[in-house]
Formats: structure tokens, sequence, C-alpha cells
């Protein structure tokens, strides 16, 4: 095992396995699918929305609820609520002149937690 000019481990030796390789290439999805997956996890790559997405798990709330909540103006929530829902995270209803935010489904949940898991273990 040699290491390149960056520190990180490679091959002794040049080779690849191409039965491995065959294998895993059926595997990956389509290079679109990816990119809007890359698109997903940075809506996670904010503080912020995080913060949003916390409070929505306990209990669907209107932006100046999770403006109060989290110390912000209503236009910064509203702002990433936007972005949130541009990226099917959260759902909105409306209630008269109110606007409830939640969580879209429970792969929101499950995208957290196992996020969450990941970082605690």
């Amino acid at each position: 095992m040699e290491r390149d000019n960056n520190g990180v481990e490679r091959c002794s030796e040049e080779c690849t396995h191409k039965e491995i390789i065959d294998k895993v290439k059926k595997c990956i999805p389509d290079e679109e699918i990816l990119y809007d997956l890359a698109e997903l996890f940075k809506v996670f790559g904010d503080s912020t929305r995080v913060r949003i997405l916390c409070a929505l798990f306990e209990s669907e709330m209107c932006v100046c609820d999770i403006a109060e909540l989290l110390n912000m103006t209503q236009s910064a929530v509203s702002h990433q609520l936007r972005v949130l829902k541009n990226a099917s995270l959260v759902k909105a209803r409306r209630d008269g002149k109110t606007i409830y935010y939640s969580l879209s489904d429970d792969h929101v949940i499950h995208i957290f937690n196992d996020g969450l898991n990941h970082i605690m273990e």
C-alpha cells in the first residue's frame, strides 16, 4: 500500500477488476438522478433548514411560529421554507389566512435520522 501526494492510500500497482467494475456499473443510477440526489443533500447542508425540519418533526407550524421559535425574521424563514418546499421536503396547507407547514412525508424523517445516527456513532 502506498500513499499519493495527498496522503490517500492507493494500490501499489495499477490493476483493475473488470468483473467488479461491470457489476457495479449496472447498479449506478443515471447521471441525472445522481445530480438530483446531490441537490437534495445540498438542502440538508444548511443548519437553518435543518433547524426548521427539526421543529416540523414535532408539529406543523406557520411562518410566524417558526420565526419566533428560531429567533429569526419571517422573511428569512419564508426563504428557507421555499427551498425546503422546492425540494419536496415540506408541504403547506392553508387555514383561513394562515399557512401551516409540515413535513412532506416519512422519508424526510428517515433521511434526517439516518444522518443524525451516522454522526452520533
